[in-house]
């Protein structure tokens, strides 16, 4: 799936419709997934193979579901949907409250 972002779509739209012939083409606002462009002479079950990976980024982006169960959800295996995440620059590992205090514990075990 090709990912793109607003300014871009303004930029230079024809690009964006051209890849829309091959696969559907995520918009992006900001980190955000805001919309989705496809080919309305692609089959039904073309595009839904091909949205699926989409749907399963955006639903670990908003950590409805976890990386193993997203990767299921795609379709594709876990190497494949790490690499569709990081295409559309999606963190795999997001770092919460206890991240600062983990790393301070890791950096004292190493020293």
């Amino acid at each position: 799936m090709y990912a793109t972002n607003v300014r871009n779509l303004k930029r230079n739209p024809s690009e964006a419709l051209r890849h829309a012939e091959d696969e559907p083409v995520l918009i992006m606002k900001g980190n955000q997934p805001n919309a989705l462009l496809i080919n309305l002479n692609q089959s039904v079950a073309d595009t839904y193979r091909q949205l699926k990976p989409a749907l399963a980024a955006s639903l670990f982006k908003d950590r409805v579901l976890s990386l193993g169960a997203a990767a299921q959800v795609s379709g594709l295996s876990l190497p494949d949907f790490i690499e569709h995440l990081t295409q559309l620059d999606i963190d795999i590992v997001v770092p919460d409250a206890h991240t600062a205090k983990e790393m301070g514990t890791l950096d004292s075990w190493l020293s």
